[in-house]
């Protein structure tokens, strides 16, 4: 049992041993490195509404990741036999990064999968000629995760801007006759039950032709609404008996990021890809250093991940 110190009362979410009710609070060991995310930068052609890491043309927190740092921690994987299997990249928008095709180069030449998450607008399709050359030589190995919000292009471009609707779906298009391997991101934006969100989709999916089963979670994956002000319960140890989980199916447990924070010296290794600013969940400078239990102390760990059953990503189970 930890010492649990001083129990007068406390803010939900704000001490990493216990609760606001002084009830031992959750958390996750690292069961094993699956996947590992590449924070690209935040930097981002558009601005959406509700960004959870509040990407755009001007916030640069996270810098651009270089070739050379991102290589590293392939390294250290490869010296240190790590069970990763998916390398993902996310932002900000990926292909913003000038060194994107190059780190993407890196980890397929080294038998990893490739996990781009991205709106397939302007930076993406400016670099259709490398991109099908990738694909050419790597195939299905390396998806792409395209975000549609809304399958309505007016609730889309509601939280995107006007045309985004449009320009993504000139990307998917290009993506589709190239032969890649495409996945769609969606959200939540209501009390709209996810079978009839999911029909929605099969709907777009059917019209643009894009051969994609909206009932399967891997091909269409449904974020919950990421709300900051929430005020969802806090997870206690107690909670995996009576929700039913297995604290081996949260994202913590397979998975790290990499940021680089501006004006550090050296990228550090991340909690979780929800959690870029909060440098409790800052883990160190290495993956070793980064394996060690987190303790769900933040709104993101209750409402998105144990509550929401949530995920960025997964390596394929087929």
């Amino acid at each position: 049992m930890p010492d649990l110190g001083d129990l007068r009362p406390m803010a939900k979410f704000s001490d990493p041993r216990v609760t606001a009710k002084g009830e031992v609070r959750a958390e996750v060991a690292l069961h094993g490195l699956e996947t590992l995310w590449i924070n690209t930068g935040t930097l981002c052609n558009i601005t959406c509404g509700h960004c959870y890491i509040e990407s755009s043309p001007r916030n640069d927190r996270l810098a651009y990741i270089t070739r050379a740092e991102a290589a590293a921690f392939l390294d250290e994987i490869a010296r240190d036999r790590l069970r990763v299997s998916l390398i993902g990249f996310t932002g900000g928008e990926p292909f913003m990064n000038p060194d994107c095709l190059d780190m993407l180069e890196d980890a397929l030449s080294r038998g990893f999968e490739c996990l781009v998450l991205t709106n397939a607008m302007q930076p993406m399709q400016r670099l259709r000629a490398p991109l099908a050359a990738l694909r050419e030589r790597y195939g299905a190995r390396l998806r792409l995760r395209v975000s549609i919000d809304d399958p309505d292009a007016a609730t889309h471009d509601a939280e995107r801007g006007e045309g985004a609707f449009e320009k993504t779906m000139e990307g998917v298009a290009w993506l589709v006759a190239q032969g890649f391997a495409v996945e769609i991101a969606g959200r939540r934006f209501s009390g709209e039950a996810e079978p009839d969100l999911r029909a929605r989709f099969q709907a777009l999916f059917d019209r643009i032709d894009l051969k994609l089963d909206a009932a399967d979670p891997q091909k269409l994956v449904i974020f919950p609404e990421m709300a900051p002000d929430a005020d969802p319960p806090e997870i206690t140890t107690a909670c995996w008996g009576i929700l039913h989980k297995d604290p081996a199916d949260v994202m913590c447990a397979t998975a790290r990021m990499v940021v680089k924070r501006k004006g550090a010296a050296a990228p550090s290794v991340l909690a979780c890809t929800l959690l870029p600013y909060d440098e409790q969940f800052d883990l160190g400078q290495t993956l070793r250093a980064a394996d060690r239990p987190v303790a769900l102390n933040h709104v993101y760990c209750a409402s998105f991940c144990v509550l929401g059953g949530a995920s960025c990503g997964a390596a394929r189970t087929e």
